[in-house]
């Protein structure tokens, strides 16, 4: 079956729920293209033509392909309750429903594959392994023996830390879902967000001095943290691509300034703060994805903040060390702060009309 452009559903993170029941019972919900695995394809698969081919298949083959589809679930997933792997029923719940027929784009066997089974008796901890191709797992885990669900994130193929299943670990799973947002805000920027590294590479070419460098990340730190909120909150959000778009747009401005004054000049900081505020809609996008944890929002917002605030540092450390020790020389705005302002004047220029015409 030829793929082509059509539209796919997103799973660049994979969202997965464990409850455990009182009842000596766990069901575990993972989301992902169902269709994609009962035909053998990539999960990135363009779904609604993998939809296609899966109501090309009729009788025998259409049952023959539901199997693939639970098998590569049983081999897929890794539930391990103190150390001894679990055996599990797969099904999908929006097969045959309306969660299927209406999405966008249709599926077939739908996006939800639930696992259920038994915790054995006695088990004090439970871990669970998605593959690499499941991509960033947002693991989320519902138990008597905790007040409040347990999140962490996952990267590609990592095991989850142990869950304890017995009373008193409610302080565990707090610091796990703060090291977990202070990663994500971390990685968000380095390696993962280039657009923010060329708008702060930009802030840092105009004036390598720190007091002009603070007040311009200063502004920028309030300004994206507002807007990051409040979309979160639900009180104020932007169309994806209106935002991107806008963000494009002001790494060139920012690298363009800087071309044409050698001084920070008493508007740019209030440059900075708006465009500060676009950024923070683009963080909200992220998070949007995964969700917040139940109970702990201000302190995931708060974590995933501080891990974009040590990307920033990091990437400003590291434009220092390579060229502003030699901000001092003869020709430094000349030769370097004018050709890579250039280059990345032309970067977000691009970027803003890709992304406008997406």
């Amino acid at each position: 079956m030829a793929l082509g452009n059509a539209a796919a559903h997103e799973f660049t993170i994979t969202p997965v729920t464990l409850v455990i029941a009182g009842d000596g019972g766990f069901q575990v919900e993972v989301g992902l293209d169902v269709d994609a695995l009962a035909l053998g394809l990539p999960l990135e698969a363009d779904s609604e033509y993998v939809a296609q081919g899966m109501n090309q298949l009729s009788g025998e083959a259409f049952d023959a392909a539901v199997e693939t589809a639970r098998a590569a679930v049983r081999n897929d997933i890794r539930l391990t309750f103190d150390s001894a792997a679990a055996s599990f029923e797969v099904a999908f719940p929006h097969h045959g429903t309306t969660a299927a027929t209406n999405a966008d784009p249709p599926t077939v066997l739908g996006t939800v594959a639930r696992l259920r089974g038994n915790v054995p008796d006695g088990a004090r901890e439970v871990l669970f392994r998605a593959p690499v191709r499941y991509k960033t797992v947002s693991l989320q885990i519902l138990a008597p023996s905790r007040a409040e669900p347990y999140a962490v994130l996952l990267e590609p193929g990592e095991s989850s830390p142990a869950f304890s299943l017995v009373e008193g670990g409610d302080q565990a799973a707090g610091q796990g879902i703060f090291m977990a947002y202070l990663k994500l805000g971390f990685t968000h920027i380095v390696p993962k967000g280039l657009d923010h590294i060329l708008f702060v590479v930009g802030l840092f070419l105009l004036s390598v001095h720190w007091r002009p460098l603070l007040y311009q990340v200063t502004a920028f730190t309030v300004a994206h943290s507002v807007t990051l909120a409040l979309s979160m909150q639900g009180i104020f959000s932007l169309p994806e691509r209106f935002v991107e778009t806008l963000i494009a747009l002001s790494i060139s401005w920012v690298a363009i300034e800087n071309i044409a004054t050698a001084t920070l000049k008493p508007w740019r900081i209030a440059l900075v703060f708006c465009f500060g505020l676009l950024h923070g809609l683009g963080f909200a996008g992220v998070l949007s994805g995964l969700g917040m944890p139940e109970g702990r929002f201000f302190a995931a917002l708060l974590s995933f903040n501080l891990g974009v605030e040590l990307g920033q540092v990091s990437v400003v450390a590291l434009a220092f060390a390579i060229v502003g020790r030699f901000h001092h020389l003869v020709g430094y705005r000349r030769y370097v702060v004018i050709p890579c302002s250039a280059v990345i004047a032309a970067i977000g220029c691009w970027w803003s009309v890709t992304r406008a015409l997406q």
